[in-house]
């Protein structure tokens, strides 16, 4: 069983900037891929940004350039770094991972989400 648990939500105002944090613990004997995604009232979950290994991270287009994910290994935590938030990115963003477990099996798990609002 993995567990992933988000920090770094908050209020901001616009052009401001916010740091999430997302670590993974449990029974993982490695992580292939973290995700950030982000549900707006009223609208569908929507995928963020994404780090895999052995490839370069990628966004979706309308945070390209003012978001940052970045990952350590190490601690099986990912974080994103947002910079020059907009209201429109207000949302509750949420962790993912996929890996295998000590077991074998594989996993995917997604943590409880916090929230960010960009408001003045």
């Amino acid at each position: 069983q993995v567990q992933l648990v988000e920090s770094g939500g908050g209020l901001v105002q616009p052009g401001g900037s916010l740091r999430l944090s997302c670590v993974a613990s449990g029974s993982i004997l490695s992580i292939y891929a973290m995700y950030w995604y982000r549900q707006a009232p009223g609208k569908q979950r929507q995928l963020v940004a994404a780090i895999r290994n052995y490839d370069n991270p990628n966004y979706t287009p309308s945070v390209k350039g003012r978001f940052t994910i970045t990952r350590d290994n190490a601690n099986n935590a990912v974080y994103l770094q947002m910079n020059d938030l907009r209201p429109e990115d207000t949302a509750v963003y949420y962790c993912n991972a996929d890996g295998t477990l000590v077991s074998g099996r594989q996993f995917g798990s997604w943590g409880q989400g916090t929230r960010v609002t960009v408001s003045s």
